[in-house]
């Protein structure tokens, strides 16, 4: 039962702050949620407007709290072209998003470390994002070589070394 209450929340939060932020939530997987950020919905400042919910995400689960977040977690963002939309027929249809662009931010939440938002470079020209400061990491996606940006959320109280 404690296990279900936490999803519940989490799902509920993350719910509302990718909402608020113009997305479109895709599904909840496990103990995941895909947001969309659709440009004719969330507007020409999608890739801004995904950092900031993933961000409010960071704090709304306690990242920047000293006493650590109640929910860890790690977060992928990439910007692109996919197909939007329903598949499938009948009672068999889903409404999904499908697309290079949807595996990539899949994968890079897959790879992202606690307090960690994995980005790529369309996404930081896209949100306007200075180009310093941010580590460079190489992570394999499908066994495929691909350079991630790393934002960190940190804790209070916590440094990097």
């Amino acid at each position: 039962m404690e296990f279900s209450r936490l999803m519940n929340r989490f799902y509920r939060l993350s719910r509302e702050v990718l909402i608020d932020h113009d997305a479109v939530i895709e599904k909840f997987v496990g103990d995941q949620i895909v947001g969309l950020f659709v440009p004719f919905l969330a507007g020409p400042d999608h890739a801004r407007k995904a950092m900031d919910a993933a961000r409010e995400l960071f704090r709304a689960t306690g990242h920047e709290d000293a006493e650590g977040p109640w929910v860890p977690l790690g977060a992928g963002v990439h910007t692109g072209s996919a197909f939007v939309g329903m598949v499938g027929e009948h009672e068999s249809s889903d409404f999904t998003a499908l697309g290079d662009p949807v595996n990539i931010a899949a994968h890079l939440a897959s790879q992202a470390g606690v307090g960690e938002i994995l980005l790529t470079e369309a996404v930081r020209e896209g949100a306007g994002m200075p180009n310093d400061g941010l580590e460079r990491r190489h992570v394999l996606l499908k066994g495929h070589p691909f350079d991630a940006l790393v934002l960190p959320m940190l804790r209070v109280g916590t440094t990097t070394g």
